[in-house]
C-alpha cells in the first residue's frame, strides 16, 4: 500500500500504516503527510467511504474458490501465485501472465490455444443448450456452458465476456442496433490479453452466426506483430487428446464463413488509437470501441484519444479495477466532452474473480471490475 500523501515536499518516513479513520480506503506513512494531503482527500473521503461499505458486493462471486481468490488475497493470506498453483495452472500457457512472477515473461509470438484444463472444466466445444437472451453473470454463464463452479476459466474469460457485456449494454441503451450478422470493434490498450487471445473464441458461443472483427490497438502490441491478422476458427482446447476440439480446426471449411456461421477475426496494431485511427478507418468503421482497465485518469495519452472518440461519435466503453478509478475517468472524460456518461458507472458482472495484489487503495480491486459508456 502506497502512502496517499506520496509526492509531498518531504519524502515518506516509512510504510503507509495510518489509515484514514473515516473512509479506511487510504493510508499514510506519517501524521505530517496525512495533514498535507488533507485538502485533497477531503474531496474524495465520503465517496471512498461509501465504496468501502459496498466492498462485500464487489467481492461476491459464486465460485467454490471465491474466498481464497478474493478476501484471502486482499488480506495477504493467499497470493495470486499460490492460488494458481492450487488450481494447477501456475505459469502454464495462457495462465502464465496472471501472477507477478509470470508477468515478466517475454512476449510469446505464437497463439496459445490451450486451457490446460480437463474437458469438464473448460468451454472447448459448442454449447449444448440454446443461448439465453441475456447472460446476467458468471453463475448463469457457467450453468449454460455446463462448467462446474470450481473451474477457474473465469479468470481468463473475463476479457471476452466483458466485451459481451459492453455490447449488450450498448444495445440496451440504444447506442447501437441489435446485433445481426456483423460487428466491428476497436479494442484499445490491450496488454496481458495479447498473450490470451484464444479466450476471444468464446465470442463464437455468445454471438452465434455473427462475423466479429476486432482491431486491438495499443503501444503494448510488439512492432513485429503490427498488422498481424488472427482468425479464431475454433474454441480454445482442453487437455483431452481425443476431444472433438482438437479436430474442429482441421476440419474447418473457409466457405462456411459465407453461409452464416460465426467467425472471430483479430488484427493487431502497434501505437496509440489517435495515431492509428486514419489507417484503421481504411477498413469498415467500428460499431463500438472498448478500453478494458483503461486507467484514463492515470495516463495523459488518453486525452487525444478521448477527443477523437468525442469527435467521431462512436459508442465507447471503459472499464477499470475499482469504482474510484471509473469516477476519476468520467471526470476526465467529461472535461473533454462536456457530458456525463451515457451508460453510468456500474459493477461488471463478468469482472475477473481474482483480487489484484498491492492496489493503491484498500478498496477491493479486480480486473474489469466496473464499467461505463459514453
Amino acid at each position: 500500500m502506497e502512502c496517499a500523501g506520496r509526492g509531498s515536499r518531504t519524502p515518506c518516513s516509512g510504510p503507509a500504516m495510518r489509515r484514514c479513520h473515516r473512509c479506511q480506503a487510504v493510508a499514510y506513512c506519517s501524521i505530517s503527510h496525512q495533514v498535507s494531503h488533507g485538502s485533497v482527500h477531503k474531496k474524495e473521503c465520503q465517496r471512498l467511504e461509501q465504496q468501502m461499505k459496498h466492498g462485500h458486493v464487489v467481492s461476491d462471486f459464486p465460485f467454490t474458490f471465491s474466498e481464497e481468490a478474493t478476501m484471502q488475497v486482499c488480506n495477504k493470506r493467499e497470493t495470486r501465485c499460490s492460488f494458481l498453483i492450487k488450481q494447477g495452472v501456475h505459469r502454464i500457457g495462457m495462465w502464465t501472465f496472471e501472477c507477478s512472477c509470470g508477468a515478466s515473461t517475454a512476449f510469446v509470438s505464437r497463439l496459445m490455444k490451450d486451457w490446460n484444463l480437463s474437458i469438464t472444466l473448460c468451454p472447448c466445444r459448442e454449447p449444448s443448450t440454446p443461448l439465453p437472451k441475456l447472460l446476467s453473470g458468471w453463475k448463469e454463464y457457467y450453468e449454460w456452458r455446463c462448467i462446474p463452479l470450481d473451474s477457474p476459466v473465469a479468470l481468463l474469460l473475463h476479457w471476452s465476456l466483458t466485451l459481451y457485456w459492453a455490447i449488450k449494454l450498448a444495445v440496451q441503451g440504444n447506442l447501437i442496433p441489435e446485433i445481426s450478422n456483423e460487428l466491428h470493434i476497436h479494442y484499445l490498450g490491450p496488454e496481458k490479453e495479447l498473450h490470451q487471445l484464444a479466450v476471444f473464441s468464446e465470442l463464437h458461443a455468445v454471438f452465434p452466426d455473427v462475423q466479429i472483427h476486432i482491431d486491438l490497438v495499443g503501444p503494448a502490441v510488439p512492432e513485429e506483430r503490427n498488422g498481424e491478422r488472427i482468425e479464431l476458427r475454433d474454441y480454445a482446447h482442453c487437455i483431452e487428446t481425443n476431444c472433438k476440439c482438437k479436430c474442429s480446426a482441421e476440419s474447418f471449411d473457409p466457405t462456411s464463413l459465407q453461409s452464416g456461421s460465426s467467425a472471430i477475426t483479430l488484427k493487431l496494431h502497434n501505437g496509440y488509437y489517435h495515431d492509428c485511427y486514419k489507417d484503421l478507418m481504411k477498413d469498415t468503421p467500428p460499431n463500438l470501441i472498448i478500453a478494458p482497465n483503461a486507467g484514463v485518469a492515470a495516463y495523459r495519452s488518453w486525452l487525444q484519444t478521448i477527443e477523437l472518440i468525442n469527435e467521431i461519435k462512436v459508442p465507447a466503453f471503459f472499464s477499470d479495477y475499482c469504482e474510484e478509478a471509473c469516477n476519476l475517468a468520467t471526470s476526465c472524460i467529461s472535461s473533454v466532452t462536456g457530458a456525463s456518461p451515457t451508460i453510468p458507472i456500474q459493477l461488471n458482472p463478468f469482472r475477473q474473480p481474482l483480487a489484484v495484489e498491492d492496489s493503491a487503495l484498500f478498496l477491493p480491486c479486480y480486473s474489469n471490475c466496473f464499467i461505463f459508456g459514453i
